[in-house]
């Protein structure tokens, strides 16, 4: 009996592979003929290092779906990219000393050996990087589309700066207010910067939500509090001293007469005119503005007298302005009309400030107690201590307060959204360059499109220094304005990184087109994204600029749907010794090293194996190990069939049944229920079926089954092993299809719970759905009883519990 050698396995077939163009999709003749298509992708690594096990768990996982259904009959697309710009790629080549683009590049080619290792089915022929003058040439070109579609704009707004370094910083890179490289405070500056009007399309982001086909509930729940869609009013409050009006938004404008403060983020443009008369504003603005979102909510409320008043618009009340941390510019207009009564953020400022409490809602008949602010809701609530609208009831109290303030010119029904303009620029030198120029006669000024690309030039020392590096090429600066031939001086920002990777799909459908970025026939064939892959840490940014970037292309005619990514998966992090794993931490496993000891087929079963992809798992290396058993045992059970003498097969014994059974399981778990670990677990039962029973008439085609449906896991063996069972090419073989007739329907006692106390146990067949379980047990007399007529969540355990929770 040969032994099993997983090494020279996994370079034999590799290099097939690769002579057979095995993988490679070539673009349909007929697009429009031509359905039956497939596009799965992952999200593209960042070169800053090599591949760690989340991104071989997002590939692997990516790998399974793409072969299942590329046998299954499926056209299926599967490239590869690298989102080359942008701060991870410059930031280690600023830890190495190195040029950007010599540590991106030598970054790019240890990934691709890494994955090429691992035996991921890449179309090799579509593989991009963003950092390339063919990639980027076409991202200035979409940005030149949004810049005369109105969409891109520059205008002064608000940034981390570490003085101490002298630059932008990215959110990201301030650690407790300070710059995580030099741990100095950061301060927040006005600068001009460009920026996308995203927030022309935040309906819309809202809206065709409902044109996804799978997304998982959390990630549209993160994007619709992002966006931040509110019903309220516009109240408009005078600053007699400054001559000036300054809108709030509010939700609860029957709480308007309860405004005993009015407190301004400490971004607002408003603060510089304050500190002419406070001078330590200024300074406690900067550093209270550099702070993160988060730790502004989480820490103790900060603010200082700004020596100014604000005119309450309902009663004429002059109530000082403050400058907090607590108020962001995020939210609304940047200010807010401080009710304490009312609001619990309010009410803990005013406690430390010693600022008055004014209590303008009641229960009607009910007491409130005055050491905490009442913002609980009852139906018959009513105003108090609110003037002429005192004793109306709340809800008719906030409509007729804003029809008084409309016909006063004082306020107005409005909607606001939390979400900003997507701030582009970056003072960096690593990134795509800003195709404008600067003219003193004609303002911005395009470069014309058949000077496209803009090349990022050499520069001498590309270290950030208080302006962008590229500033200093000063050959390269000075130009002629296209315009009216004078002189004129180019932009010397960068875009951010998340551009690139805001259409880096639609270029993997047409790579090598030099005349577009993408043919509109090809891209609308493949798009929208049949299956995307990644991280939940990706949520908002990233898949909201996408979705953005897709609207507007559409919108300019350029694509024909509306939505990038019709499904979405977020696959778990990869926990060692209860932390994520991470370089800092020292708990990272390299997949070299493990490729390098098992093979690649023994990681990529192992990855899967380990619990449900969803989910956060500790890694085992022992699991590993594990998973390299299995394999031999299958490679041994194959080589122990071969010795057999041949024999009539037969189709309708028990090992046959548990053979389809198991097709059956594999395929519902992959395809429906996007499930990956247990059609290991599938397998691994088959082959101790064949084990046991080594007998059977259908012992052949059971080890057949077994090699083909592990294939999508352990691509390496399964074609060694098809191969030594006298077939070929079992990567382009049909995916097996379970015989109906032949499905074992073996019963199981099917325990149900309401509200986690069991109800009843009731015998039902194996394998039933999880829709099946959960009629079969709210149809139980046993169990009616419990639910009262309610409508119960329920919680399934495959083929062993239902817990219905009312």
């Amino acid at each position: 009996m040969d032994t099993y050698d997983p090494h020279a396995i996994e370079r034999k077939w590799q290099q097939t592979w690769d002579e057979a163009r095995a993988f490679v999709t070539p673009n349909p003749a007929e697009p429009a003929a031509d359905g039956r298509k497939a596009y799965v992708l992952e999200m593209l690594p960042y070169p800053s290092g090599e591949l760690h096990m989340g991104h071989v768990l997002n590939y692997t996982l990516g790998d399974v779906v793409s072969h299942v259904r590329r046998r299954r009959g499926y056209s299926v697309l599967r490239p590869m990219g690298y989102d080359a710009f942008g701060l991870p790629a410059e930031n280690a080549a600023i830890r190495e000393g190195g040029h950007p683009r010599d540590v991106t590049e030598r970054n790019i080619a240890a990934i691709r050996e890494q994955i090429k290792r691992m035996g991921w089915s890449i179309d090799w022929t579509r593989e991009v990087s963003t950092a390339e003058p063919e990639y980027y040439r076409w991202t200035q070109w979409l940005f030149l589309k949004l810049f005369d579609a109105g969409l891109a704009y520059r205008k002064g707004a608000p940034v981390k700066w570490c003085p101490n370094d002298q630059t932008v910083l990215a959110n990201e890179q301030v650690i407790d207010g300070r710059c995580e490289r030099c741990g100095h405070l950061v301060e927040v500056r006005n600068l001009e910067q460009w920026m996308f009007k995203i927030t022309a399309y935040a309906d819309r982001l809202l809206d065709d939500m409902s044109l996804l086909e799978s997304w998982p509930e959390r990630v549209l729940t993160m994007q619709r509090n992002w966006i931040g869609r509110s019903e309220g009013a516009e109240v408009i409050f005078r600053i007699d001293e400054l001559d000036e009006d300054v809108p709030v938004f509010t939700t609860r404008p029957d709480t308007l007469f309860g405004a005993t403060f009015f407190v301004i983020a400490p971004e607002h443009p408003l603060v510089e005119r304050f500190a002419e008369r406070t001078p330590d504003l200024l300074e406690y603005a900067r550093h209270a503005a550099a702070k993160k979102i988060e730790e502004r909510a989480a820490d103790e409320k900060t603010g200082v007298f700004s020596g100014f008043h604000a005119v309450n618009p309902v009663n004429g009340a002059r109530i000082p302005i403050w400058v907090a941390d607590y108020v962001l510019m995020e939210y609304g207009t940047g200010a807010v009309m401080a009710v304490p009564a009312h609001d619990e953020r309010d009410f803990e400022f005013a406690k430390k400030f010693d600022l008055p409490v004014v209590q303008v809602v009641a229960p009607v008949g009910g007491e409130v107690d005055g050491n905490e602010p009442y913002v609980a809701h009852s139906e018959n609530e009513v105003l108090v201590n609110s003037g002429e609208f005192s004793g109306v009831p709340a809800p008719e109290g906030k409509e007729r307060i804003v029809a008084w303030l409309a016909e006063r010119g004082l306020g107005r029904p409005t909607t606001s959204y939390r979400l900003r303009d997507w701030l582009l620029s970056r003072q960096r030198y690593w990134g795509c360059p800003i195709p404008v120029v600067h003219c003193e006669r004609c303002g911005i000024v395009p470069v014309p499109e058949d000077e496209l690309p803009v090349l990022l030039p050499e520069v001498d020392d590309y270290l950030p220094k208080g302006r962008s590096p590229l500033a200093a090429a000063e050959d390269w600066v000075r130009v002629s304005c296209p315009s009216c031939g004078g002189e004129a001086r180019r932009e010397t920002d960068t875009m951010d990184t998340f551009v690139d990777s805001s259409w880096y799909f639609l270029r993997y459908t047409d790579p090598d087109n030099d005349t577009a970025p993408f043919g509109r026939e090809m891209v609308d064939y493949w798009l929208p994204v049949n299956q995307y892959i990644g991280g939940i840490e990706h949520a908002i940014l990233h898949l909201m600029y996408a979705r953005f970037f897709t609207k507007a292309l559409y919108d300019l005619g350029i694509v024909g749907f509306k939505e990038p990514f019709a499904r979405l998966f977020n696959q778990g992090m990869i926990y060692r010794f209860g932390a994520k794993m991470s370089k800092s931490k020292g708990n990272v496993v390299s997949p070299d090293e493990l490729v390098d000891r098992f093979g690649a087929d023994a990681l990529r079963v192992y990855i899967l194996f380990m619990g449900p992809a969803d989910q956060d798992k500790e890694w085992q290396e022992s699991g590993v190990e594990g998973a390299s058993r299995f394999l031999q045992r299958l490679w041994r059970i194959v080589e122990e069939e071969l010795e057999r003498e041949a024999r009539d097969v037969r189709t309708d014994t028990p090992l046959a049944r548990k053979a389809h059974a198991t097709i059956d399981k594999v395929t519902d778990d992959i395809e429906r229920r996007f499930v990956f670990n247990t059609p290991v677990a599938a397998v691994m039962e088959l082959v101790n079926e064949i084990s046991r029973t080594p007998d059977d008439p259908a012992s052949r085609f059971a080890v057949e089954t077994a090699v083909s449906l592990i294939q999508p896991y352990a691509p390496h063996l399964a074609e060694e092993l098809w191969a030594r069972l006298g077939h070929e090419r079992l990567w382009a073989e049909p995916w097996p299809t379970a015989d109906r007739t032949q499905l074992e329907r073996a019963t199981i006692q099917l325990v149900v719970q309401v509200n986690g106390k069991v109800r009843d146990r009731i015998e039902v067949p194996a394998g039933l759905s999880e829709e099946e379980l959960i009629a079969t047990a709210t149809a139980s007399p046993k169990v009616r009883g419990y639910l009262d007529g309610a409508e119960p969540r329920a919680f399934v355990v495959p083929d062993k519990l239902v817990n219905l929770v009312v």
